[in-house]
């Protein structure tokens, strides 16, 4: 039986992610075969690099720093510069690509077919408003995408709108992947997964919302939210994480939201194996 994982966006929230792997790990359940949106392609390729849970938070701690520096300039694949302010996000999304190529470097890990365990990584293309799955599997149809780097497509999924840029990738121009699909569950069963658990957040219905940077987030979380609950209804069991409290951009968070993803699956973990270990 080969368990898969599918993971949600929700900024600084991903750092949950972490500390459910590393309760399923403890509790002797390995993942086969990871999916993740946004925030949650950067754990799913953390862990396709075959870091532990302890190197992916630490890593995570030390990049997430750097990820909302804002760059003046934007960098596409091919060289092109020009405003990041100017074409789509107040940040360039350029760091988040940075991080990833570091990490892929200590692993000697370059290109999706380099990763070391099946990922499926959701974006969308603004051109033709379609869903584009970026993988190391072979493709099953042109929607699949499995020649890119790591960091693009990372990046990709990650490119929440009006915050970071969008990632220019050949013909395409991506967004976040939670557009259409913020908990990849279905992607991550089509690459061979026999049961799947996907980790969600919780919605905070009653948060305030002051400025342009909460307001949109709030908008795109209800989005998101309503999104998440047609695919969660195809996974196996479905953790939900309580982060009605954290700021999503506030990176100092971390700790506290690796520490309730363990937490909570520590609190199912009777449930989730018996879930898990029922006959298909």
């Amino acid at each position: 039986m080969k368990l898969g994982l599918a993971l949600s966006g929700g900024g600084i929230k991903g750092a949950a992610h972490i500390g459910v792997i590393q309760a399923l790990q403890e509790a002797n359940m390995h993942v086969d075969i990871i999916g993740g949106t946004s925030i949650g392609s950067i754990v799913a390729a953390l862990y396709a690099m075959e870091y532990t849970p302890k190197e992916m938070l630490k890593l995570f701690n030390y990049f997430s720093k750097m990820i909302f520096k804002n760059s003046a300039m934007y960098t596409d694949p091919n060289g092109k510069k020009s405003l990041s302010i100017q074409v789509g996000g107040l940040y360039s999304g350029e760091n988040i690509a940075y991080a990833i190529e570091e990490a892929g470097k200590y692993k000697k890990m370059k290109k999706m077919k380099d990763l070391k365990i099946p990922i499926v990584i959701p974006a969308v293309d603004l051109r033709d408003s379609e869903k584009y799955i970026f993988t190391n599997m072979e493709k099953i149809n042109d929607k699949y995408l499995n020649r890119a780097d790591i960091s693009i497509a990372v990046r990709a999924s990650s490119s929440y709108p009006a915050i970071f840029a969008p990632t220019i990738y050949n013909k395409h121009k991506f967004v976040d992947g939670g557009i259409l699909d913020n908990i990849p569950v279905e992607e991550v069963k089509k690459i061979g997964a026999d049961k799947v658990i996907a980790v969600r957040f919780k919605l905070n219905k009653t948060s305030r919302t002051v400025g342009l940077r909460s307001t949109l987030n709030k908008s795109i979380d209800i989005m998101f939210s309503q999104i998440e609950g047609r695919e969660v209804k195809k996974a196996d069991y479905v953790i939900e994480i309580d982060t009605q409290n954290v700021n999503p951009f506030d990176f100092k968070q971390s700790n506290k939201c690796y520490k309730l993803g363990y937490e909570q699956t520590k609190r199912e973990i009777e449930n989730i194996k018996k879930i898990i270990n029922e006959e298909a």
